[in-house]
C-alpha cells in the first residue's frame, strides 16, 4: 500500500496537469459562457454546456499519466501492479475534485441567481433532478470516464503501437455508426429517448461506472505488455 501511495504521490509531482489546467480551463469557460448569457435578450434562464470543458481535460490527463509517468516509475522499480493502481486512485480524486467543484458552481448559481444574469454553467436541471448527491456521481463519472479513455488508448498504443491504435478507432467509430444506423433502420430512436429519460442522468451515470470498470480491465490487459 506504501509503494501504491508513493505512486499517488508520483502523479501528483506535476499539479499542473491534475490540478491548475483543469482549474483554469473551468474559471475560463465559466467567464466565457456568463459574458454570452449578458449578451442574450430576454428574462428566461439560460442553460450552456460550457462547464464540460475541464471534463475533456481529464482526457489529455489520461494520456499524460501513462505516456509521461509511466517510464519514469519503471526506474524506480515500481511494479506495473502498483503503478496501475495507483494512478486510477490518483484519477478518482481528481474526479471527485472536479464534481465537488461543480457542486460548488451550482450551489453559487443559486445563489446569485445565475450569475446575476440568470445563466447556468453547473446547475443543469436534467444533472440535478436526483440532488447534490446525484449530480456529484454526474460529474465524476464523466471525468473519471474521459481519464480512463484516454488512459486506455495511451496503454494501447504503449503496448502494440500506433497501427494498432488506429484500428481501435477505426473499428469503434464503425461499431458507433453500425448500432446508429440500425436504431435508424428499425425506427427506435423513440424508445432509445424514453430510455435515457426513464435512466436519468443519475441512471446513465451509474452504467458510465461500468463502462469505466470495463475499460479499466481493458487497460489492465494491455498494461502488462506496455513498453516504458
Amino acid at each position: 500500500m506504501s509503494r501504491t501511495l508513493n505512486v499517488i504521490r508520483l502523479q501528483l509531482i506535476n499539479k499542473q496537469t491534475f490540478i491548475w489546467v483543469p482549474l483554469i480551463v473551468l474559471a475560463s469557460a465559466t467567464v466565457v459562457s456568463i459574458l454570452i448569457y449578458a449578451m442574450i435578450p430576454g428574462g428566461g434562464p439560460n442553460y450552456g454546456g460550457g462547464g464540460q470543458a475541464p471534463l475533456w481535460v481529464f482526457f489529455a490527463v489520461g494520456l499524460s499519466a501513462m505516456t509521461m509517468t509511466f517510464p519514469f516509475s519503471q526506474a524506480m522499480s515500481i511494479t506495473r501492479r502498483e503503478f496501475f493502481t495507483g494512478t486510477l486512485i490518483t484519477a478518482a480524486l481528481g474526479s471527485a475534485f472536479m464534481g465537488v467543484l461543480f457542486l460548488i458552481g451550482g450551489g453559487l448559481e443559486l445563489l446569485t441567481n445565475g450569475w446575476g444574469v440568470n445563466g447556468y454553467v453547473f446547475h443543469l436541471p436534467w444533472l440535478w433532478e436526483s440532488g447534490p448527491g446525484g449530480a456529484f456521481v454526474v460529474y465524476f463519472t464523466l471525468a473519471l470516464f474521459f481519464f480512463v479513455v484516454g488512459f486506455t488508448g495511451a496503454t494501447i498504443y504503449k503496448s502494440w503501437g500506433p497501427v494498432v491504435i488506429t484500428l481501435v478507432s477505426i473499428a469503434l467509430a464503425l461499431v458507433l455508426v453500425g448500432l446508429a444506423f440500425l436504431v435508424t433502420r428499425l425506427e427506435l430512436w423513440g424508445n432509445v429517448g424514453a430510455t435515457i429519460m426513464d435512466l436519468g442522468a443519475l441512471g446513465l451515470a451509474l452504467w458510465g461506472l461500468v463502462v469505466v470498470a470495463l475499460l479499466a480491465l481493458v487497460s489492465f490487459l494491455a498494461f502488462r505488455r506496455a513498453k516504458p
